[in-house]
């Protein structure tokens, strides 16, 4: 499985429009070449560069099956149309929370799994019980890497 961004390429900057220095809205994501068994997919975005220890960003999860990325922009609503359900951020908030470093420069992961299953949880679960639920599910993982720093 692949994952990948239009707005930054693995390993490079992310554009300040996604961050709390821009519009902090989320970046275009899209993924190909998931396992045919897929029932869901649940992407976690998290810093593991963040002083308190790894920061979560963004929990999403499940996203049906046939889709294959994410339009820029998701809005930061518990439950989305397509049934995809919103978990709680670092930020104490649902929905996407873009990148805000004290200092320097950090890593974004956005990591997905593809899942056997749909997860019985509710809206605003954290990334710890997403962890949690996904274990023994997952069918194939990507991830990409995006950089920041304030300047």
């Amino acid at each position: 499985m692949i994952i990948e961004s239009p707005a930054f390429k693995n390993g490079e900057r992310i554009p300040s429009k996604y961050t709390c220095d821009g519009d902090d809205i989320s970046p275009e994501i899209k993924w190909k070449d998931a396992p045919k068994n897929t029932k869901s997919f649940t992407l976690i975005s998290d810093d593991p560069d963040a002083p308190v220890g790894v920061y979560t960003h963004w929990v999403i999860f499940n996203m049906p099956p046939s889709q294959n990325g994410l339009k820029e922009g998701i809005e930061t609503k518990p439950t989305l149309q397509d049934g995809s359900i919103q978990g709680k951020t670092d930020f104490g908030r649902i929905g996407y929370g873009g990148p805000c470093p004290p200092s320097g420069t950090h890593r974004y992961r956005f990591h997905l799994y593809a899942l056997d299953t749909t997860l019985g949880l509710l809206p605003g679960s954290t990334k710890q019980q997403v962890l949690r639920a996904i274990q023994g599910h997952i069918l194939a993982e990507a991830e990409i890497i995006g950089l920041y720093s304030r300047r």
